[in-house]
């Protein structure tokens, strides 16, 4: 069960370590928007490095041959009232929030609706996901949004083997992450 806890450690896998996040370096059309995107997972933090360091070399803020990364820890300190939104499950009001955040004008009004929360947490859509994220966005399993559609494109995804992601939105919500450590880790 996902859930936000005062004293929760989250992680945050980078090409750098990350004490103070800032909301403008966020990409945009992300999963669940502009965020700085935590884990409770140390692993799956871990599994983004390499992504991380690619985008960042082509971005041109790291050398080519850099070959490590950073896990920076946080401790959470509810020290005010967040509007927090939780999607317990991988379902169909879970896949329109990512493909609406990841698409353009397409589920406008569920894109504004999550635009009221500081924090929106659920299952990650990873590396190993996004094929199949890209192709029901291209409308490789039928109209977009169609009922056929949904249920073909979640259960390719295998919702129950999903990590979870927490998407921190706003000023108010980075607030509450106290920075414990950053850990450098070596490529494999």
């Amino acid at each position: 069960m996902l859930e936000l806890k005062d004293g929760f450690i989250f992680y945050h896998g980078s090409y750098c370590e990350v004490k103070e996040p800032d909301l403008t370096q966020c990409a945009k059309r992300k999963d669940f928007g502009q965020g700085f995107y935590l884990t409770t997972s140390k692993e799956q933090a871990a599994n983004f490095l390499k992504t991380a360091i690619v985008k960042a070399v082509a971005a041109g803020k790291i050398q080519e041959n850099q070959n490590y990364g950073y896990i920076s820890t946080f401790e959470l300190q509810l020290s005010r009232k967040l509007e927090i939104h939780i999607f317990e499950k991988a379902d169909v009001d879970w896949l329109h929030c990512i493909a609406a955040h990841r698409k353009k004008k397409l589920f406008v009004e569920v894109e504004h609706d999550m635009e009221k929360y500081d924090v929106i947490a659920g299952k990650i859509a990873d590396d190993a996901t996004n094929a199949t994220l890209t192709a029901y966005l291209a409308g490789a399993f039928g109209t977009i949004g169609g009922k056929e559609a949904d249920a073909f494109c979640i259960k390719q995804l295998l919702p129950n083997k999903l990590k979870d992601q927490y998407c921190f939105k706003t000023k108010a919500a980075i607030e509450c992450l106290k920075f414990v450590e950053g850990e450098k880790v070596w490529l494999k």
